[in-house]
């Protein structure tokens, strides 16, 4: 059964194209298993390996334990051991339950695995190639990218890219990072990884990026090409609840809730009027800065 990975920054709709992609019922949802907090990552359960760092950079010279680590994952083979040996709360607990439910079924009647995980971007190409993934890479509006994460007051310690020698020998232009380090500005900062990590996907064979910007404003239809892609059937079914999550009016539309694994970003949004939004929190100088910055020839 081929898995499926969807992939990008964080803020770029990760969460949201997982959801539709799972709305056809094949597959069964995975919420970042390389997130380095608890929860959702650090369930050895999940994938019994260690993550060390936040976007940790995973290819063949250091893949002796995520390979191995991540064929269990795909093919939803839970280590119940594993995880109650590192339980630590009653919601881990329940967390154990519906996730060893949910995987053993899943394999059991033939489901997918469907990895949502922005921490996986530079890694992309690694996941297609050697565990045969359909990978989804979103790319968000630069500006619209770093708009959400200065309204959440999010930055990004890029000492965890250049501590990582594997990424910076085969992405060397990570050292462009490296006079931000310490840095308060934010938005460059939020720049600063999107055109590094833009960088990086540009240069990866067999992935399908996809425009965030694009899909949000005919999701319909791009998540029916987005099924083609994948090989998962485009049903009535799916289509109905599709339409329902990205394109109802969220204020009285409130009935409608997906069930999930885990907790994650997304909610039910009328995804074309939230385009409309998508840059409040900044001032016209700061779009017209991120701009710059973003640009090919920056």
């Amino acid at each position: 059964m081929t898995p499926i990975l969807v992939t990008g920054l964080p803020r770029s709709g990760t969460s949201w194209v997982g959801k539709m992609l799972a709305a056809g019922g094949e597959v069964v949802y995975v919420n970042e298993p390389l997130n380095p907090q608890h929860p959702p990552g650090r369930c050895p359960g999940v994938l019994r390996a260690q993550v060390t760092h936040r976007f940790q950079y995973i290819c063949d010279d250091n893949a002796t334990d995520w390979l191995p680590a991540f064929r269990d994952t795909v093919r939803l083979r839970y280590r119940f051991l594993a995880e109650l040996r590192a339980n630590r709360s009653p919601y881990d607990l329940a967390r154990m339950i519906r996730y060893g439910t949910a995987f053993t079924h899943g394999r059991l009647t033939g489901r997918r695995a469907l990895l949502d995980d922005p921490f996986a971007v530079l890694s992309a190409g690694w996941f297609a190639r050697r565990l045969g993934c359909r990978v989804i890479a979103l790319v968000r509006d630069p500006v619209a990218f770093a708009a959400s994460w200065h309204r959440l007051g999010w930055t990004v310690y890029f000492h965890e890219l250049l501590e990582q020698p594997l990424l910076a020998r085969d992405h060397p232009q990570v050292e462009e990072l490296r006079p931000l380090i310490g840095s308060q500005d934010r938005l460059a900062k939020a720049a600063a990884l999107w055109r590094f990590t833009r960088n990086v996907l540009n240069r990866t064979p067999d992935i399908l990026q996809v425009s965030y910007d694009d899909l949000a404003t005919d999701p319909v239809k791009g998540f029916r090409a987005l099924y083609s892609y994948t090989g998962l059937t485009w049903t009535p079914s799916a289509e109905q609840r599709i339409a329902r999550a990205c394109l109802a009016d969220t204020s009285v539309e409130r009935s409608f809730a997906w069930t999930g694994l885990s907790r994650t970003a997304y909610r039910p949004m009328n995804s074309r009027q939230a385009l409309q939004q998508s840059t409040r929190g900044l001032t016209p100088d700061e779009v017209t800065r991120i701009r710059h910055l973003t640009a090919s020839d920056a």
